[in-house]
């Protein structure tokens, strides 16, 4: 993060300048309502008084940029609240956000590829980009339509399908098995999850959060190969499988 806190917990005042609410509103680009609705959720904590007046110092300035960031990052507000009550509590935030990090960072590392609805038409034979076909693809999160532009979440699996296609499996074949396929790898990424989750994350308390943070970027390729590997080897089953049923029926008298 670009902006940190001082060591100083939030609320007190570590020196500096002291703003009153307008103030301190205008310092953090944010309209006061904010600033009043972050005091309701216990996102900021009170000013000082004096008086009837309400004193911010700059802890409540830097806190403020670090919500705006966190918000930034996706954060929701009541994520935000409790990461805040870790650092109160004298964890290194720094800590907990490597962990929210190796957490949520994406595990897909595909690229899109846009295209006009005819450049899409003409990477498969015959009249198989319809619009219903395209409905069913929208529907499955393999494509956004934008007017007469097509964005595929993954050019390698635009290409896969296209292969599939030019062989001679129809496209809305094609889209029922993906259907399935993700129904199965939905099923798998609970399974890792659970287990993360019951023998990983449950121990948080029992463990360093540095080395929480490295076991969790471990797992991400551990994760990963045994999917590619354990799919690899059910190929090579089925299509020996395959074959022997073909070549059967070729030596069938």
């Amino acid at each position: 993060m670009s902006e940190q806190p001082t060591e100083e917990q939030p609320g007190g005042t570590a020196g500096g300048r002291e703003y009153r609410i307008g103030e301190l509103a205008q310092a953090a680009g944010l309209p006061v309502r904010t600033l009043r609705y972050y005091q309701e959720r216990r996102l900021l904590p009170p000013p000082r008084r004096e008086g009837r007046v309400g004193l911010y110092s700059e802890d409540h300035l830097a806190r403020l940029r670090m919500i705006a960031n966190l918000l930034e990052r996706g954060h929701t507000l009541e994520g935000i609240r409790e990461l805040l009550s870790a650092w109160e509590q004298g964890r290194d935030i720094g800590a907990v956000l490597g962990v929210e990090k190796a957490v949520t960072t994406p595990w897909s590392r595909e690229v899109p590829v846009t295209m006009t609805l005819d450049e899409l038409a003409a990477l498969f034979p015959g009249d198989q980009i319809r619009p219903e076909v395209l409905e069913k693809a929208a529907a499955l999160g393999h494509i956004t339509v934008d007017g007469d532009r097509v964005t595929h979440w993954s050019r390698r699996q635009l290409e896969a399908t296209v292969t599939l296609v030019q062989a001679g499996v129809p496209l809305e074949e094609v889209l029922a098995a993906g259907r399935e396929l993700q129904r199965s790898m939905d099923d798998l990424a609970a399974m890792f999850v659970r287990l993360i989750a019951e023998h990983v994350i449950g121990n948080i308390e029992e463990q360093d959060l540095g080395e929480l943070t490295d076991t969790l970027a471990r797992l991400r390729p551990g994760a990963q190969v045994t999917v590619e590997a354990g799919f690899a080897r059910a190929m090579d089953r089925q299509v020996r499988a395959a074959i022997d049923q073909v070549l059967g029926r070729l030596a069938a008298p």
